[in-house]
Parts: C-alpha cells; structure tokens; sequence
C-alpha cells in the first residue's frame, strides 16, 4: 500500500450563525469533536489547535468574518486517499452542528439526524449558506511580503488571516494579477501593517475553492479598521467587483475573514484532557 507524505497545513474557519449556538457548538467541539479527532488521526497529525476568534470588528461583515474559530492542523498523511477510507469507529456530527455553524438554514431541530464528518465539510455555499472553509495550504508561507525579523517581543500581533476565491467571471491569472498589482504594494506600503505573507491554497476540502490564503497583522483592532476599511476607500473598483467596495468579493464566500490572536488558545495535543466540568 503506497502513501504519498507530503506535509500541510489545513485551515478550517468556523462560523457561528448566532451567540446562543456558541456554548453548544463549544460543548460538541471539546465533549465529542477533540477526542474523536485525536483518536482518529493523531499518529499522522503533528499539531491540531484551536485559535477562538476576536469580537468581528466594525464592519467586518463586510469581508466575511468567521465568528467562533480557525482550527488548524499539520498533517505528515493526505486523509482523503482511498487507502485512508476506512476507519474503525465514525464521527459523532449531528446535523445541529452544521446549523449552528450556518453552514445549512436555521430551521427545526435536526440534532437526532447525524451526518459524517466527511459529509459535513461538504456543505453550504449550493445551499444559500456560507460554505464549510477547510483549505489545506503548503507548511510554510510563500510569499513574505512584509515584517520579517519580526519577534515576539516586537509587540501585541493582531492577526488578519483572510481566503479568496476569484469570481467565476475572470480567470485565475487575472485574480493573481490583481493581488500582487493591487492589494500587495497598498498593503506592503501601509504604515499599520507590522506583517504581511501569503500561500496559494494547495486543496480544498470544505464547499468552497479558494484560490490564496493571506495573513496581515496589526497593533489591534483600530489600525485594522484605518488599514482595511479607511486605507482602501480610494482603491480602484474592478469591473468584475461583486459588491462596492474593498475587498470587491463576495463576503462568506468569495472572501473570508478570521480575527485572532497569535498564540493558540486550545492545543488539542498537549492541553485537552476531557471534558471535565464545573463542580
């Protein structure tokens, strides 16, 4: 049986369609979800950690952001090779958890109904709702654009991981052109911007193709605002912008947003010991 190893990162953003689905959807992620990732996947998973994102900052909406988290893991085995199929025991999903991430419409109780976890991934985005993000993008990033030597005694680091999916209308050597020829020089050449790097997306797993993955980083939530919001008020709107101003995307589906910090607030390996509860 041959195994093609080839190390990567995968991104998944998690949404919330509203607070009231946060402490269930935070129940099945720490009560279920860990340890059944972990017991499936953890001889060939190097890293598997949760990043709980910041409070959407003002007009975030706008450029899609994801409420609850990003997980992300380093994988040494692509889990979707036929050799990798089957498996001993299946993921406990109930369907309530794609409801309460908005990936299917908000409607009845769903929660006896029980979807795999290969099934989840698959959804939103045909269905009217935000699709399921899981991108997988190379180890490392390719393009560092601006920010480096930077440590962490250089400051508080307040990330903006973003994914685009260039619209159908123009081709992807188009979108690529528009990025470095557009959104590389306004960002490289801001005054709030302390990093900046970017990957294209090597395979995605979720609903949706996404076509580049970008992390820009800031002092905090008001020099994203000045940087994101006001900088960008006089960029040129392309002919194929899909809604008026920057980023021109699509939010939640074209173009997704993670607000977060930049250290780990859940590493499933070494921190997660059960869900154990308050006394």
């Amino acid at each position: 049986m041959a195994f093609d190893f080839k190390i990567m990162r995968s991104l998944i953003y998690v949404g919330l369609a509203k607070e009231e689905y946060r402490p269930k959807l935070m129940r099945w992620l720490y009560k279920h979800h860990i340890p059944d990732s972990i017991s499936s996947f953890g001889p060939y998973c190097t890293k598997y950690a949760f990043y709980q994102a910041f409070p959407t900052p003002p007009e975030g909406d706008r450029f899609g952001a994801r409420a609850m988290q990003l997980t992300e893991h380093y994988w040494l085995v692509d889990e979707h090779m036929k050799e990798m199929q089957n498996r001993i025991l299946t993921e406990y999903m109930p369907m309530d958890v794609l409801r309460w991430q908005g990936c299917i419409p908000d409607v009845g109780n769903t929660e006896e109904n029980a979807a795999s976890g290969d099934a989840g991934r698959a959804v939103g985005g045909d269905n009217g709702c935000p699709p399921f993000v899981f991108a997988f993008v190379p180890i490392n990033w390719e393009d560092d654009f601006k920010g480096q030597g930077r440590t962490v005694e250089d400051g508080a680091n307040y990330r903006w991981q973003f994914l685009m999916q260039y619209p159908e209308s123009i081709s992807k050597e188009e979108g690529e052109k528009w990025f470095y020829d557009v959104v590389v020089p306004y960002f490289k050449n801001c005054p709030y911007v302390s990093r900046f790097v970017s990957s294209k997306v090597a395979l995605n797993y979720g609903a949706a193709a996404y076509d580049r993955v970008v992390e820009i980083w800031y002092e905090g939530e008001e020099e994203w605002y000045k940087s994101a919001v006001e900088g960008t008020k006089d960029l040129l709107k392309p002919e194929w912008a899909q809604q008026d101003n920057f980023p021109f995307m699509k939010p939640q589906f074209n173009f997704t947003s993670m607000f977060l910090g930049d250290m780990a607030t859940m590493d499933c390996y070494s921190q997660y010991h059960g869900y154990i509860t308050m006394r």
